[in-house]
């Protein structure tokens, strides 16, 4: 892979490559801007099949930071970070104490929570290195709830566009994945009256939905192709491509995954089979809403009526899209880009300290 051409792409300003021998530790650490502020993306623990692999996903998600914590009007950039490697087995105080002490070398620049296969007791250790992490144990805690919070909002707003109202009584939702933020948005689609099908590659969290909210349950390969209003996916990325595109049989996508097109043709697709797709770093910027207040002194209140406003940020694409003819993913590219270039004049300017 030539690494500065994907560099220039999309013009990132910074990989760092991390690896400490004794605790075994390899990661990846991107800044794709800084426009706004320090760059936040959480840490992900894969057991990647490749080097490649994780660069293109470390790549992918910072940009994707950017994009979120902008159209989430936070004065704050993009970044991500990946270690590679069994979070079954790789993981240990050493080596998020170390991962900290790579963290704290960048000075403030990137800024790490947690994120799949990360924990906030993870992230505790990181803290022993550096203050640049948030999403700890005894400040914001969790983000998945308040992510779950923000999808729901999101979902009433798609609904709000499809069907004139932001009531979801009678509503089937499809759920992919359901093991962290689809538990959470689960019981906030069964409280709003909605109906769930959901499905999880772990059994015992398909077995919790079931039991606790009554939901009916498919196999993973089965979930894109159910009779539903909403299909909602909440675990890896990628997950719209050229198979499973086709089998959609619903009036919205609109989920907490990440990445959720694999290529941005399939959002065009979603488009022209009028299928109202909610871009991902839209809906789900409710985490990083949540661990962005701790900056400013945690107040769950606060957070919580900031992720509300992830409903506005939902119709505001949907007038972007309709007004400029563009679909939806696009819109939602327009909005964020739009508030990073309103505000680099401002942050040229040198404050005096």
């Amino acid at each position: 892979m030539k690494i500065f051409d994907r560099m220039m792409e999309h013009d990132y300003e910074q990989v760092i490559f991390c690896q400490d021998k004794d605790t075994g530790l390899k990661a990846i650490i991107c800044i794709h801007d800084t426009t706004l502020g320090p760059a936040l993306g959480g840490c992900r623990i894969l057991d990647y099949k490749s080097e490649d692999e994780a660069l293109n996903d470390v790549l992918r998600l910072a940009r994707g930071m950017t994009y979120k914590n902008a159209a989430a009007g936070l004065d704050l950039g993009g970044g991500k970070s990946v270690i590679l490697g069994d979070p079954d087995t790789i993981k240990s105080e050493a080596l998020f104490r170390v991962f900290g002490r790579f963290v704290e070398g960048l000075n403030g620049r990137y800024l790490t929570a947690e994120d799949v296969n990360s924990t906030t007791a993870d992230m505790d250790f990181v803290n022993l290195e550096t203050e640049n992490v948030v999403g700890i144990e005894h400040k914001s805690g969790n983000p998945a709830p308040v992510t779950a919070y923000g999808t729901f909002r999101g979902i009433q707003a798609a609904a709000n566009e499809v069907y004139g109202s932001d009531d979801l009584k009678g509503k089937v939702v499809a759920i992919q994945g359901v093991g962290s933020v689809g538990y959470y948005l689960s019981e906030l689609l069964v409280n709003a009256g909605a109906k769930l099908i959901v499905t999880d590659i772990k059994k015992a969290s398909i077995d919790r939905v079931v039991n606790e909210f009554g939901a009916e349950s498919v196999a993973p390969d089965k979930i894109y192709g159910v009779e539903c209003d909403i299909f909602s996916p909440c675990a890896m990325g990628a997950i719209i491509n050229d198979f499973t595109v086709e089998e959609l049989k619903c009036k919205i996508v609109a989920g907490s995954a990440n990445n959720q097109l694999a290529e941005n043709v399939h959002g065009d697709i979603l488009d022209k089979k009028g299928i109202l797709y909610v871009p991902d770093y839209v809906i789900n910027s409710g985490g990083a809403i949540n661990v962005a207040q701790e900056m400013k002194g945690y107040d769950k209140d606060r957070a919580m009526a900031n992720t509300s406003l992830i409903y506005d940020a939902c119709k505001r694409v949907f007038e972007i899209a309709k007004e400029d003819k563009i679909p939806t993913y696009r819109a939602a590219d327009k909005m964020a880009e739009e508030r990073i270039n309103s505000l680099v004049a401002v942050k040229r300017i040198l404050p005096h300290k």
